[in-house]
Parts: C-alpha cells; sequence; structure tokens
C-alpha cells in the first residue's frame, strides 16, 4: 500500500468543530474549510472554535479568496489561527471561482493572486510589504499576537501549466494536478457503499449529489444557457431556474446548495451524474486512494456530503484501513 495522508474538506456552518473532533478521532490528518461569503458563514470564526476543542489534527483553509479579505486582515486572521491551533493551521490561496460568481464578479487574475500572496509573506514574516502603493507592516506589540516571522505555510490550489510555475515561485504546496517538485493535494467525492448496495441506491445518490451536480452549476454561470443545455439534463434545469427567479437573481441563484444541499431542481440531475468515482465498497476505494498516492498526491482531501456527513467520515475512515 501506498502511504498518504487522509483529510476531509468540510464547509464552515454549525456542525463544522463537531465534525472536525469527530475527524480527529477518526484519524483524519487535517480538517480543510472551505470559503465562500455568499454560501456559507465565516471561515476562521469556525476554524477558531475547532482549534479550541482539538489537539493534534491539522486544520487548513482552502481555498482562501484574497479578494474578501484585505491583505492585512488575512494576516491578522491567519496569526490568529496559528496561535490558537498551536501551529497546525495551514492557508491555501486561489483565484475564487465560485466565490467570486456567487457575487456577480470573474475570478482573480493569477498576477493579482501571486502579489497578495508575496505580500502576505512579507507580513507573516514581520517585514514591510507594499499595498496599493503603501508600505505597511504588522504592529501587534509582544502579547497581542504571535511573534514575528511566523514561519506558516502558504499553499496555492491552481490548475494548468501557468498555476505550476506560480507555485514553484510563491507556495510551499499546491492543491491541483501533481507538481514535479512540491507536495501535491487532491479532493474527491464519494461514500462507501454498504454490503449489497447498489451505487444508484437512494442513499448513495442523496451522499454524492451535492458534489455530482457542480458541473451543471459552473456551466450556467460561467458559459450561459448553451452551456448548461449542452449537459445531460441541463436545459430542463436552466428552464426551472429561470422560470423561478428573476433575471438579475438566476447567476447566484444557480450555486443554492453548492456541495453541500440537493435543491429539488439538483435532485433531478441525479439520474445523469457520475457514480463510478470513489462510489463502491470498502476494499475498492481503498484501492482507488493507492492509485492516487501512486501517482504522487501526497494528501487527499475526502469531501463528504449529503444528510449525514458523521457517517460519511466514519465510512470513509474504516475503508482506508481495509
Amino acid at each position: 500500500m501506498n502511504e498518504f495522508e487522509l483529510s476531509c474538506g468540510l464547509p464552515p456552518g454549525p456542525q463544522f468543530a463537531d465534525l472536525v473532533v469527530l475527524a480527529e478521532q477518526l484519524g483524519y490528518t487535517r480538517a480543510w474549510i472551505y470559503d465562500s461569503a455568499a454560501l456559507w458563514e465565516d471561515p476562521f470564526v469556525h476554524l477558531a472554535l475547532a482549534a479550541e476543542r482539538t489537539h493534534h489534527i491539522g486544520l487548513g483553509a482552502s481555498v482562501l479568496v484574497p479578494a474578501q479579505r484585505e491583505v492585512m486582515a488575512m494576516a491578522s486572521a491567519i496569526a490568529t489561527l496559528t496561535r490558537l491551533s498551536n501551529g497546525r493551521f495551514r492557508p491555501c490561496f486561489g483565484t475564487g471561482f465560485t466565490a467570486r460568481l456567487t457575487v456577480g464578479q470573474p475570478p482573480m487574475r493569477l498576477s493579482e493572486l501571486a502579489d497578495y500572496m508575496r505580500a502576505l509573506r512579507r507580513l507573516l514574516a514581520g517585514e514591510t510589504a507594499v499595498v496599493q502603493g503603501k508600505s505597511v507592516r504588522m504592529l501587534h506589540l509582544e502579547g497581542l499576537s504571535q511573534p514575528r516571522p511566523m514561519n506558516v505555510p502558504l499553499w496555492l490550489s491552481a490548475f494548468g501549466p501557468r498555476g505550476a510555475k506560480l507555485a514553484n515561485e510563491i507556495a510551499d504546496g499546491i492543491i491541483g494536478p501533481v507538481h514535479p517538485e512540491l507536495p501535491t493535494a487532491t479532493m474527491v467525492s464519494g461514500t462507501v457503499l454498504e454490503a449489497g448496495e447498489a451505487p444508484d441506491s437512494d442513499r448513495a445518490l442523496d451522499a454524492i449529489g451535492p458534489w455530482r451536480v457542480v458541473d451543471w452549476h459552473n456551466a450556467y454561470a460561467y458559459g450561459g444557457a448553451d452551456a448548461v443545455d449542452a449537459l445531460p439534463g441541463g436545459r430542463e434545469w436552466r428552464i426551472e431556474l429561470e422560470s423561478l427567479t428573476p433575471d438579475e437573481g438566476r447567476l447566484p441563484s444557480a450555486y443554492e446548495g453548492h456541495v453541500t444541499h440537493l435543491t429539488p431542481r439538483d435532485r433531478r440531475l441525479l439520474p445523469h451524474v457520475d457514480r463510478t468515482t470513489m462510489v463502491d465498497d470498502a476494499r475498492s476505494i481503498r484501492r482507488r486512494l493507492d492509485r492516487l498516492a501512486a501517482d504522487g498526491f501526497r494528501e487527499i482531501i475526502y469531501t463528504p456530503s449529503g444528510p449525514d456527513v458523521a457517517h460519511e467520515l466514519t465510512a470513509f475512515a474504516a475503508a482506508c484501513t481495509a
């Protein structure tokens, strides 16, 4: 068997800290939190609650969206989490594809993301950074924050050759395709089938559905009617969305329940969703995870969804020992 770290990814909400406590008991290496202000509560608040209630599980944020927080505010938040978690915090940054589209804005440019991360790294090191043409530095005196420099690993979520090249310059690790030099993590969704259970059982579809309808959300938001109509069931999904939502609210409404819940119109897409990846018995899932590790992924982030996330976390952790 190949060695890898099994982590989990969870949305910031009322159950987050309880689920991280469970994940620590189950042996997950790290619990990552999502960041999209239009969809979920503030991730730093929930990370702080989880840090206070756990002892050794790593805490990560993926992906943080620079456009949602000024760089000094981000540096202060990272310093706070680093202190509360006793150094267990790992932030990961991205251009904010979903988070930006939900508020009607395009993702950040990679160059903007790079400038932000460079400034952030300088601030955490106790150095002066130039932000919007002005020199700034963290002014927290002793007793008001972690001492600087802070050795916080800054990760990047990026895809394609430009993202890989940028990661070499500014990141300590990457979530995305296997990187030739940096430790790489990947996200997977799925569910462990019970004995005799079919991949298209109601329980399995409810468990994987929220992640498997993401393509329809993104197609509509990024490519419009033609893009989503080209997907199976997409035209009917779009017509229902547009019949219930005023013009100005259609794009954000496409993301309702994104990766956590199934709206009625999303549920009608379930006959069309992929039921082949990570929807299997425990031994087969372990073999799939081993193949990912053999491909070069050092960390695998399981992103459970559906009505019983605690069950999904428990079953997936057990599959790793199958």
